[in-house]
């Protein structure tokens, strides 16, 4: 998923940029702009961008017979 080709390019994780705050990046190319935006020099760096969280496993729902052959 952090490798894909076919990436949205958003200014949070591009690598000419660096985040200032929650809702903030300095671009070396335009300044400070907002983490959503992107522009024609986005270069994708995945160091940059956070995974989203793995699926959490429901087990309130789950009974010994499902573990059973």
């Amino acid at each position: 998923m952090l490798f894909r080709k076919d990436i949205d390019p958003r200014c949070a994780y591009c690598r000419q940029g660096a985040q200032i705050n929650e809702r903030e990046v300095a671009c070396v190319k335009k300044g400070i702009v907002p983490m959503e935006g992107s522009c024609r020099k986005f270069r994708y760096d995945p160091l940059k961008r956070m995974p989203p969280r793995p699926a959490t496993l429901e087990t309130t729902r789950l009974k010994e017979e499902d573990f059973s052959l």
